[in-house]
């Protein structure tokens, strides 16, 4: 479980983010959404311990992160970001395998049955096991993404938080990628998760985390954000509502359907 309690984020002195309270529990898929700078990737950094929280606290299975040494935060929470260019010239399971780092004391390098079986797990959940030994700089967008989630899985946490998952990816990849995070909610973890298309953020999580004009505008079922007046408070575009036959609403901005 994670719990913002009158959080504030900050970057370069400036407040992104007040007085956000919330609260995810475990086995959730949510989506944070919102505009460009809004504060979407600080927050996530901020929970993950990564980027200190300017006011408020956040709590993660019922204690403070600021509170928890970094070995103790990689137990609990996996923050997965693309950093391509640190990668590409190792094997999808070596890029798999970093995260088990977060299991071994400094001076603890080689790697245990433990290890193995974690990182053998975790590239058969996002269907990768055949890629092993493939160099990572040869894997499409989509791959990639894969073996990113592989690489949280395989760090064994609780929570999974993914910055724009789905970003360069073509609409048919992009739901493959929700899909498959949908799924790995539903086997128990909690899973946080930046996007920016409201329709595929809708499709696939619990609930919708969405943030502008510094604060916490609507965290509630899909349905219920698409439905009211935030979307249009935070994206400053008037929005049209269709509903689907499965009862479902999907948004569209006013201009883009004239």
């Amino acid at each position: 479980m994670i719990e913002l309690r009158d959080l504030g984020v900050a970057i370069d002195g400036r407040m992104l983010l007040r007085d956000v309270n919330a609260r995810v529990e475990p086995g959730e898929f949510v989506a944070v959404l919102g505009p460009n700078g809004v504060g979407k990737t600080t927050l996530l950094r901020a929970i993950a311990g990564v980027r200190p929280h300017a006011a408020g606290s956040i709590i993660v299975g019922g204690e403070a992160v600021d509170r928890l040494r970094p070995a103790q935060r990689a137990r609990r929470m996996a923050f997965v970001t693309s950093d391509d260019a640190l990668t590409d010239a190792l094997t999808v399971v070596d890029v798999v395998g970093i995260a088990r780092f977060a299991h071994h004391r400094w001076w603890e390098w080689s790697s245990t049955p433990q290890d193995e079986a974690a990182i053998e797990g975790a590239l058969r959940a996002v269907r990768m096991e055949a890629y092993r030994e493939r160099l990572f700089s040869t894997l499409s967008s989509g791959e990639r993404q894969r073996v990113w989630i592989a690489m949280g899985l395989a760090q064994e946490t609780p929570v999974l938080m993914l910055d724009e998952p789905t970003s360069h990816l073509d609409v048919r990849v992009a739901h493959k990628i929700l899909a498959l995070l949908r799924e790995v909610a539903r086997r128990g973890h909690t899973v946080l998760c930046v996007l920016h298309d409201l329709n595929e953020a809708a499709a696939y999580a619990d609930r919708l985390m969405l943030l502008g004009c510094d604060r916490l505008l609507a965290f509630d079922r899909p349905n219920a954000v698409l439905a009211g007046d935030a979307i249009e408070e935070a994206y400053g575009i008037e929005m049209e509502r269709v509903r689907l036959p499965d009862g479902r609403l999907r948004v569209f901005a006013r201009d883009a359907i004239l």
